[in-house]
């Protein structure tokens, strides 16, 4: 199961999550930060990711680590754990790589833009100027500001208000867990409502009492809605 961290995460920032979730599943986790985040190479100061960027992530990167690692999904196909943007590079690999992949869990995944997404992300962008907020990434980035700026400038460029991948998510052909909070102050539950209306084979989790970030929130609820998901898929 290969972990995929948010738009502002990292390998630290999942703390002992994927350790917990794997040894209850009996599972291999494979855990990274993305270029630009956690202990990875940073952005260079003046370079600007490109409306594809978490394409790239989802089409190029991710295929090259795990041909770096060996890992032979075609030989054993892989789960892929993705929050947030995370979320939405793990649907658009699996949509790309049908044949490799034995299933995803999505958590709070965007597939298309919403304003309550930019309000909360104009949000983020003053907390990062005003706050200690910068600091606190700090602990988990060797770069915060290539972390931060790399992501909330690109969601709030005028031009992404028009990012989607709505119909490509269509040709996923594995089994999808798709999970988000109800109280959720990025997206709205039409994230994994949409999802489950073009991809067939979805089963939603929608979480009271729970925010953005589920693994955080209600991490027993999660892992046993997880570990009862895959056990059917593997039965």
């Amino acid at each position: 199961m290969i972990f995929l961290h948010e738009g502002l995460g990292s390998v630290s920032m999942w703390h002992d999550f994927p350790q917990l979730l794997c040894t209850e599943l009996g599972y291999r986790g494979l855990v990274y930060s993305r270029p630009g985040y956690g202990q990875s190479t940073p952005r260079a100061h003046q370079e600007q990711w490109g409306m594809d960027f978490m394409h790239r992530q989802a089409l190029e990167v991710l295929p090259a680590l795990l041909d770096a690692l060996y890992i032979d999904a075609n030989h054993q196909p892989i789960w892929l754990f993705g929050h947030s943007d995370g979320g939405s590079i793990a649907l658009l690999h699996a949509a790309c790589f049908t044949e490799q992949m034995a299933g995803l869990i999505v958590l709070a995944p965007h597939i298309m833009v919403e304003t309550l997404t930019i309000d909360s992300i104009k949000q983020a962008k003053v907390a990062y100027e005003q706050t200690n907020l910068r600091d606190k990434l700090g602990r988990h980035h060797n770069n915060p500001d290539s972390a931060f700026w790399g992501w909330n400038k690109r969601w709030l460029h005028p031009e992404f208000e028009a990012w989607s991948i709505e119909e490509e998510i269509k040709a996923i052909q594995c089994p999808v867990l798709a999970v988000q909070g109800v109280n959720d102050e990025y997206g709205t539950l039409e994230q994994i409502r949409g999802i489950a209306r073009r991809v067939p084979q979805t089963q939603l989790l929608e979480l009271a009492d729970c925010r953005h970030s589920p693994h955080r929130d209600q991490p027993a609820a999660l892992i046993q809605h997880v570990k009862t998901f895959t056990a059917r898929q593997s039965g």
